[in-house]
C-alpha cells in the first residue's frame, strides 16, 4: 500500500504550517495554518488549497497558534466535513483564536477596501468571517494525552505533550502499509517547547520510529546558561532602560502564552522591587479571553497560582473596546503595552506603532520569532521609516530584541528531543524553519540520524514513506517557486523604495533639485517600460 506525504506549508519557512498523508484507502491532514510573512505567501491563504478539501477523511491539529490552525475555517467552507482532533486545552483554545482571526480579517479588509474604493481599485472579500470560525468549531473532537485514536481508515494518533503552548501535542501515527503488518509509525513534533519556561512541562514523546517530522524554528540558535532568573534579570535591565517619564514600553507578543508568561515576570520583578510600580496594559480582547482559559487549566501548569495572581494584580488592566485602546496614547506617565500580533502583522500593535514609532521616548521589545517579510522582522533589522496602514512613519522608537520568551526549543535542545526519540530508522523532514536553522540543524543531526536521512522538503514536496526510505515524487506542481519562500518579497522592495523616494525628496535641497529626482525616476519607468 502506497503512503505518501505532502509539505503543503512551513517548507523553508515558519508559518502555514500543513502536511497531508495519502494512503489508497484515507487521506488525513494534519494542522491547517495561515501563512504569515512576505506577501507572496500570504497570498496563499486566499488561493485554493492544493488538495480536495470533500476528499479528506480527518485533520489532526498540534496546537491553537494561528500559522497552525489558521486556515481551518477556509478548509471548512471548501466542503471538508471531517472530525478535527485536539487536545481539550487546544479545542478551548481554538474556540477563542480562530473566531479572533476571522473579526481581523474583516476589519482588516474594510479598512483595505475603503482605500480600494478611493483608488478606484476592486474590493476584496475576507479569507473567512468571524461566523464561519464559529460554525467550523463544531467539528472539533477533544482528544486526550496519550490515548490513541483511531482518526480515519488504518490511521491512528496518539497526543503527547509539546511543552510548547498549553494543550500543544507532537502527534503520533501509526499507518496500515500493508507491508509484513506492521504499521508505519510517524511523529509530527508540532512545535517543541525549551528547557527553561514558566508554564509548560518538558516535551515528551514515543521511540523507536520510522519517520519524524520536526521544526527547526530555532535550528541555528544556542540559549545555553538561559534560566528563568535570568531571564528576569535581563527583562528587568530593558524595563530601566525604556524608563522615560513621558515614554511607554511597546511589547509586540503573541497573545496566548507568550503575554502570560511575560505578565508573571513583570509581576514577580515589581513585587521584588527590582521594578517600581508601573501600569501594563494588556491591549487585546483575545489575550484577555485567552487568560480566563489559562486561569480555567491554571492546575495543568506550572505556575499556575503564580499566573492567577499576576492576572489580578492591580497594575494589570485589560482593555476591550476600541476607545479603550486608543486611550492609553494619551498616558503622559511611563507604562507598558502589550498587544497582538507577535510580529506586528496585525491587531491593536500596529496602531501603537503608528502612534509611537516616530518619537525617541518610546522603545519596541522584541520578544519573539519575526518571520521574513513581516512588519516586525522589518523594524527588528533596523528600518530608518516603514510603511503601516498605507502611511510612512520615520522610525526614532528604540528597537531591542530579548528572545527569550519564545517558546520553541533552540538547536541543541531540539537535538536532545530527537535522540530521545531514536531510533528513526527511515529518515527525519525538517520543517516550519528558515534557510539558516534548517541547514545548522541538519548538520546537527548528522551525528545522530544518517546524513543522507535528514531531509528538507520544499513548499509542496511530495514523498513517497513506504519503502525503506522516503523517495521524492517529481509529478506535482508547486504553488511558488522554492526560491521565493521564506523570504522577503517585492512588496517588501516596493515599500521600501516609496520610503526611499520620500527621504530623497526630503533630503533634496530645493525645488529644482526634487524635480531632477522626479525626472530620473520618470525616465527610468519609461525605459523599463519600452525595454
Amino acid at each position: 500500500m502506497s503512503l505518501r506525504i505532502h509539505f503543503h506549508g512551513a517548507a523553508h519557512a515558519v508559518t502555514g504550517s500543513c502536511y497531508l498523508l495519502e494512503t489508497d484507502e484515507a487521506r488525513v491532514l494534519v494542522d491547517c495554518g495561515m501563512f504569515q510573512g512576505a506577501k507572496s505567501e500570504k497570498e496563499l491563504n486566499y488561493r485554493q488549497f492544493p488538495f480536495r478539501a470533500p476528499q479528506l477523511d480527518a485533520m489532526c491539529l498540534t496546537h491553537a497558534h494561528i500559522d497552525h490552525s489558521g486556515l481551518i475555517p477556509k478548509l471548512v467552507n471548501a466542503g471538508f466535513k471531517g472530525s478535527i482532533y485536539a487536545t481539550p486545552a487546544t479545542v478551548d483554545l481554538a474556540s477563542i483564536m480562530l473566531p479572533d482571526s476571522g473579526h481581523i480579517q474583516e476589519l482588516e479588509v474594510d479598512q483595505l477596501n475603503r482605500r480600494n474604493s478611493r483608488r478606484g481599485r476592486p474590493t476584496v472579500t475576507p479569507i473567512y468571517t468571524a461566523e464561519d470560525a464559529v460554525a467550523s468549531l463544531d467539528q472539533f473532537r477533544p482528544v486526550p494525552y496519550g490515548q490513541w485514536q483511531e482518526v480515519a481508515p488504518g490511521f491512528k494518533a496518539r497526543y503527547w505533550n509539546a511543552g510548547h503552548l498549553l494543550g500543544s501535542a507532537s502527534i503520533e501515527m501509526e499507518i496500515a502499509s500493508g507491508r509484513n503488518g506492521k504499521p508505519v509509525r510517524l511523529l509530527f513534533s508540532g512545535d517543541v517547547g525549551p528547557d527553561y519556561k514558566l508554564l509548560q512541562p518538558d516535551p515528551v514523546g514515543p521511540n523507536d520510529l520510522d519517520y519524524v517530522i520536526m521544526e527547526s524554528t530555532y535550528g541555528d540558535t544556542d540559549r545555553a546558561g538561559i534560566t528563568i532568573e535570568r531571564r528576569r534579570r535581563m527583562l528587568r535591565d530593558e524595563v530601566r532602560a525604556a524608563m522615560r517619564p513621558s515614554g511607554v514600553l511597546l511589547i509586540p507578543s503573541f497573545a496566548v502564552e507568550r503575554t502570560q508568561e511575560l505578565l508573571v515576570d513583570l509581576l514577580e520583578l515589581m513585587e521584588a522591587g527590582e521594578l517600581p510600580e508601573i501600569p501594563v496594559f494588556i491591549d487585546s480582547p483575545l489575550a484577555t479571553r485567552a487568560s480566563a482559559i489559562f486561569k480555567k487549566h491554571a492546575r495543568e501548569l506550572r505556575s499556575g497560582k503564580d499566573l492567577v495572581e499576576a492576572l489580578e494584580s492591580r497594575w494589570v488592566r485589560f482593555t476591550e473596546s476600541v476607545e479603550q485602546s486608543k486611550a492609553i496614547d494619551r498616558i503622559h506617565s511611563f507604562h507598558i503595552v502589550m498587544a497582538a500580533s507577535g510580529m506586528c502583522e496585525a491587531g491593536r500593535i500596529r496602531h501603537h506603532l503608528k502612534a509611537w514609532l516616530w518619537r525617541e521616548e518610546a522603545t519596541v521589545l522584541f520578544v519573539g520569532y519575526q518571520a521574513q517579510g513581516s512588519l516586525g522582522r522589518i523594524l527588528q533589522d533596523g528600518a530608518s521609516q516603514v510603511r503601516i496602514q498605507g502611511e510612512d512613519v520615520r522610525v526614532r522608537a528604540r528597537m531591542r530584541s530579548l528572545d527569550l520568551y519564545s517558546g520553541h526549543a533552540d538547536g541543541p535542545e531540539l537535538k536532545t528531543w530527537l535522540t530521545e526519540r531514536l531510533p528513526v530508522r527511515r529518515g527525519v523532514f525538517l520543517v516550519h524553519g528558515e534557510e539558516g536553522p534548517l541547514h545548522a540543524l541538519q548538520s546537527s543531526l548528522s551525528g545522530t540520524v544518517p546524513g543522507d536521512r535528514v531531509l528538507i522538503p520544499e513548499l509542496d514536496d511530495i514523498y513517497e514513506l513506504s519503502g525503506e526510505r522516503a523517495v521524492q515524487v517529481d509529478d506535482h506542481e508547486r504553488r511558488l517557486e522554492p526560491a521565493v519562500v521564506g523570504r522577503q518579497d517585492w512588496s517588501n522592495d516596493y515599500s521600501k523604495l516609496l520610503i526611499d523616494i520620500n527621504e530623497a525628496l526630503d533630503k533634496a535641497a530645493d525645488k529644482r533639485a526634487k524635480a531632477v529626482i522626479i525626472r530620473r525616476l520618470r525616465r527610468a519607468l519609461k525605459e523599463e517600460a519600452g525595454a
